[in-house]
């Protein structure tokens, strides 16, 4: 059976290397402080991003939370954008379990929080308003597409945030796609930001676990507030040890992951009834539209081709990550097409020759392909 599953860049499996090194891996009592593997990711990951220490968390949503709990305190409010993934999907944990007011501004298309909107949500007030100690950026930024920002519009924000007296905390989680899109050191897209998340169980494929970086006293407090959320994990370098081989061998390869949405985009362009700007898509995350809110009929018409996809109403994500193939796009093209003429009841168009990088034979043969794809 057919099974391309394009939901998130969170399923992926551990690759053979990694389990590898999970099975042999060294380990201590990390709350201790004496897992010598996860004391060795933490070091890498924090030079690799160019910050003094690193935390291993067990998400990304951990790793966001403890970072604005350690920067602000009950009472006070930071300022992030409107797409945020720590204001959309993540449970409104900092003012549940902080009291850490969110106060968002618009996110623009390319990700980006124009600079009079921080300004503004950011001024100084009277005692009756809370007292707005941190701004939050996401890079890439998930729901605007997968949109990176450069070096360039990252400084812009620390720029702004400092001018207001702020901290700044980076939402990495995909920071590496950032870094790679732009064919730069993470360093560049890290530099002015007083901590950094980024997760090793997206398109890194670890299976658990995220890092936060920043200096030796942030990484202090983020503990404590590790410990006190329940993150303290005992022999954890079992899981670092992927960590470890994740950022030695997996963050070029994410330059595949690039193409194959790429692909993707352009072919789902070429179908009727899809709203997408293929030009836009700049990393492994595509976002469409589907007119008159077919999307979650058209979800569950994937699912029966072995395609999965999370539904949605009149838009739908599909993520390219290791384990998806150019073969397995061929396929998907190919079902895509099917489904939306049986939903829309239309006609679908025909591809334009050459922008799916296959011939319409190739693209027949791995339609009848009746494997997996390859891990």
């Amino acid at each position: 059976m057919i099974r391309v599953d394009l939901r998130s860049d969170t399923v992926t499996h551990p690759t053979p290397e990694m389990r590898r090194a999970m099975a042999k891996a060294e380990v201590g009592d990390d709350v201790y402080g004496d897992d010598p593997t996860t004391n060795k990711l933490q070091e890498k990951a924090a030079s690799i991003l160019g910050k003094q220490a690193g935390l291993f968390v067990a998400s990304g949503t951990q790793g966001n939370l403890t970072s604005v709990l350690s920067h602000c305190t009950r009472g006070d409010a930071f300022v992030l954008g409107d797409k945020a993934h720590i204001f959309q999907s993540e449970a409104g944990g900092t003012s549940v379990l902080g009291g850490v007011v969110m106060k968002t501004v618009p996110n623009n298309a390319d990700g980006t929080l124009n600079e009079a909107d921080i300004r503004a949500a950011a001024a100084k007030g009277d005692y009756h308003k809370a007292r707005v100690k941190l701004l939050a950026i996401e890079n890439t930024q998930n729901l605007c597409g997968g949109v990176a920002l450069s070096p360039r519009q990252t400084a812009a924000h620390v720029a702004v945030a400092r001018d207001m007296g702020l901290k700044v905390h980076l939402d990495g989680a995909r920071i590496f796609n950032a870094a790679v899109y732009f064919k730069c050191n993470p360093k560049e897209l890290t530099r002015g930001v007083d901590s950094v998340t980024f997760c090793l169980s997206k398109g890194l494929s670890c299976p658990i676990g995220s890092i936060v970086c920043g200096d030796k006293d942030f990484i202090d407090e983020a503990n404590r507030w590790r410990k006190m959320l329940g993150g303290g994990m005992r022999q954890v370098g079992i899981i670092a040890a992927a960590g470890l081989v994740a950022l030695d061998s997996m963050i070029d390869r994410l330059a595949e992951d690039h193409e194959n949405a790429r692909k993707l985009a352009f072919g789902l362009a070429e179908i009727q009834g899809v709203d997408l700007d293929p030009a836009a898509v700049q990393t492994n995350i595509v976002r469409f539209g589907i007119p008159s809110r077919k999307g979650n009929e058209i979800a569950a018409g994937l699912y029966k081709e072995g395609i999965y996809v999370n539904p949605g109403d009149s838009a739908l994500r599909l993520v390219t990550h290791y384990g998806v193939d150019s073969e397995d796009i061929d396929y998907t093209l190919e079902a895509m097409r099917r489904v939306v003429a049986a939903v829309t009841d239309r006609t679908v168009s025909a591809p334009k020759a050459g922008r799916n990088g296959r011939s319409a034979e190739g693209r027949a043969s791995a339609a009848k392909r009746t494997t997996a794809p390859r891990r």
